[in-house]
This record gives C-alpha cells, structure tokens and sequence, in this order.
C-alpha cells in the first residue's frame, strides 16, 4: 500500500528589533509562514522574542532557548564552540554522517504529537548560529535566506533561471564553507598545500565561472530578442510577491501563464501581446516578484530578467491592497527597481484586489494615493478600463502624420499597421495614402522603409 510520506513540521522562529513595530514583526512573521507552506511544511508554532540585534551564539536568550528546545525535543545546550582536534578521516566521517541523517531523536510516546523537525529563523543568520541552534533544539535549521533559495530552486523551470538560481546558491554557500570549517590540514604530495576547504572553495569558483559563461550565452540571445522588440510598445508588471501579477497578466493578454496562491510561483519572465491587440501592438510582461530581505544574489542574478522592466515604456506597479502592509511591500519594489536603474521609467500603481477592500477601505485607498488604479483582476470591466488606461498613456506621446505606401512597396503594410494605428486611408496614382497615429521614432523608421529601393 502507498503511503505519502510526513509533511515536515517547522516552528518559525523571529526577533523584534528596536526598529520594528509589532505590526511589522507580526507580518514579517505571517509571510515566513507562507515561504515556508510554500516549501510543502506544515508551521505548528512561532517563537518570537525583543531583541536588541541578531547577534549572539544563538540569537535566542538562554530562557527563550530553553523554551524552544522543550517544544523541539532538544536539550538546551549548546555545544563547546571550541571542539576537539580530530583527524582528517573522523572529519570526513562526521560531515557525511550529519549531512545524510536526521538529528537524533527520542522516539515520540504512542498518541503523542511529533515534535518539528525544523526550526525557520526569520533572518539571515551566520553558519555558527544555525549549528549552535541545532545542538540546542536537535532540529533541522533555516534562515530566511536558505528557504527563499530553496523556493526559487524548485520553481525555476526555464534553462536562463536555473541557472540564476544555482549562481545565487553558490555565492551563498561559499562564504558558509569559510565559516564553517574546522580547517583541516594541508594535502602532501598533488595538490600540495591545499585543504579540503581550500579544494571546496576551488570547486565552486570553477562552477561558477562555468554557470556564468553558459548564462551569458544564455542572455546573448535574450538580448536580442528584446531588441527585435524595442520598437514596440512595452509595459512590465511588476510588484511583491503573489500581489497578483500573474492574475493581471493573464487578464490583460488571455496568455494561459501560471496563477497560484504561493509565493514566487513566477521566475520566469513571459511576454504577450494586450488584447484584444491594440494598434500600434502593446506587449505586457510579467516579471519575477519581490520581497522583504530578498537575498541581494538573487536580485543581482535576476538582473536580466528585470531588464524587461528597466526598458519597459511603463511599469505597473502591482499591489495587494488588501494586505495591511502593502506600503512598506511597495516600498521594498521600489528599493529593488531603484537597484537596477529602472526607477526612471515611467510609472503607475495598481491597486489590486480592492474587491476584498470595505467601501470606507477603498475611500482611504483613493485619499493616499490619487493616482493609483483601483481595481481586480478578477473583474473584467476593471481589466477593461485598465487596457485603455494603458493605451491612453502610449497615445500621449503619439503624433498624427501621414504615409504613403506605393503600390510597388504593399507588403510593407503589415509594418504599418504593427507600429502605428491607421485613421483613415484613400488611394491616389501613386499608392495608399494612410493618416497614421504612431510614436514619433517609429513613424520616423516607416518613412525610411518606404523610402528605401
């Protein structure tokens, strides 16, 4: 008979720094809560305590700790952080003991729940920590960090974001090798003078100066295709995570792209036409979320993906309105668009979700922000009015002039009608006389097309 195996349990664990109200801390905490539903665990509690920093041999204080390992089944106690020496083979040994194995556990009493097999740190924390918490709670740990590089791991699908998120990982793991080892010895004969660490660390520079070689190939081509596309009209939605991106861009382009209620559920970045399609085409592509703490290699590995918005004509900044802290959820989008440059393109915010809003909500809405767009995805008069809104904006910079296709140059016309729209059209001796609305540099490449021998 099959059976599924247990969902692994995990307690979250969080600090309040001087600088965080309890209302962000509680939020902070609910969205670790949902990275880590998202990993498949199942969250059976949360610990949290003041702190003045995330320092110390195990962030906790010693009562907290003591609290935490009584609910994990562990001991309390942290092992000497000054180890005696052993040797190469005993090392080996231990490493590949604690990396195939669960920490040791008593067996629990029938009818007993079972304890967490995780602990989840609300921060980034230092490899030392994290050993020092697994003494104390015999529980697996996890900083925020290592989750959300779990996360985009296994939602990555295309070859460009694997490859992202394996460059991120390495970069993460490395300075973790420096820190975490013990410093064995020196090798005598090949490769004299070099240590297991030192073979590690080689290891992975050479992996990823091969990740960055295939990457770049990679991005050669993605470069290209958006060239072919720059004369084009070109919005990217942009936002925090599950903010409802992939929702709008389904709605707004009848695309079939993924929509599901977890986090980072799109890594890849997919470009479709508007529809119905506009004249000239407008093309919408929906980008890679954001959020609190993201780690700062992720951002710099997804730097193309993100080019999408940087030389998108106008972004729309996708946010969930029914989420208690979406200001400080648009302010971090900002920070990461503000990192690649792309805080000079033109912008507007999008409200989303305000059908899950009270009437006295929405009014508040409307009052801070009185340029923003209010709306749900899930309505269509407001996709509606939200595709005009879009085309509005890209006739603001239109101009009205006048073509001329010669009855020789016909096939040119489908290249009219892709960049401009055309307003009205009559024949005379020479060809097709069409008034065109279009962007000045678009018209301005029609006219030496046609020009052209």
């Amino acid at each position: 008979m099959d059976t599924k195996p247990p969902i692994p349990r995990a307690i979250l664990v969080g600090l309040q720094l001087p600088n965080v109200d309890d209302v962000a801390h509680a939020a902070s905490l609910e969205e670790l809560g949902h990275l880590v539903k998202t990993l498949g665990y199942e969250v059976v509690g949360t610990l949290s305590q003041k702190r003045d920093g995330v320092g110390g041999a195990t962030i906790l204080g010693k009562g907290r700790l003591e609290e935490l390992a009584a609910i994990t089944g562990g001991t309390g106690v942290v092992a000497s952080m000054a180890p005696a020496h052993k040797s190469k083979a005993r090392e080996r040994f231990e490493v590949a003991d604690t990396t195939t194995s669960p920490p040791l556990a008593l067996e629990p009493e029938a009818g007993a729940t079972p304890k967490p097999e995780f602990v989840i740190v609300d921060h980034e924390i230092s490899p030392s920590q994290i050993r020092n918490l697994e003494h104390a709670t015999g529980a697996k740990v996890l900083d925020r960090t290592g989750v959300i590089m779990e996360i985009f791991h296994r939602h990555a699908h295309s070859r460009e974001a694997k490859l992202q998120v394996e460059i991120a990982r390495l970069k993460y793991i490395a300075p973790r090798l420096r820190e975490s080892s013990s410093g064995g010895g020196r090798h005598q004969g090949a490769g004299a003078g070099e240590s297991d660490l030192d073979l590690e660390r080689r290891a992975i520079r050479d992996r990823l100066a091969e990740l960055k070689d295939q990457l770049e190939a990679i991005q050669k081509e993605s470069d290209q295709r958006r060239s072919a596309r720059r004369d084009q009209l070109r919005v990217a939605l942009v936002g925090y995570t599950n903010a409802g991106k992939s929702s709008l861009m389904r709605a707004l382009t009848g695309s079939e792209v993924l929509v599901a209620n977890q986090l980072f559920a799109t890594l890849d970045t997919t470009v479709r036409s508007l529809q119905p399609e506009a004249s000239p085409r407008v093309l919408v592509a929906d980008t890679v979320g954001f959020i609190k703490k993201l780690p700062h290699d992720l951002v710099a590995s997804f730097r193309s993906t993100l080019a999408e918005a940087l030389e998108a004509s106008l972004l729309l900044y996708v946010v969930d309105a029914s989420d208690p802290t979406y200001e400080s959820q648009l302010a971090v989008t900002r920070d990461v668009l503000r990192e690649i440059g792309a805080n000079v393109v033109p912008s507007r915010v999008v409200l989303n979700k305000v059908d899950r809003v009270s009437e006295s909500g929405r009014a508040a809405l409307r009052a801070k922000h009185p340029d923003a767009i209010l709306l749900s995805a899930t309505r269509p008069e407001d996709v509606a009015a939200l595709r005009e809104t879009i085309i509005a904006f890209f006739e603001g910079s239109m101009i009205d002039d006048q073509l001329v296709v010669p009855y020789a140059k016909q096939g040119l016309l489908g290249t009219v009608y892709e960049n401009a729209r055309v307003l009205s059209q009559h024949y005379d001796a020479i060809g097709r006389v069409m008034t065109v609305r279009g962007l000045s540099d678009a018209i301005t490449r029609l006219r030496r097309a046609l020009a052209a021998s």
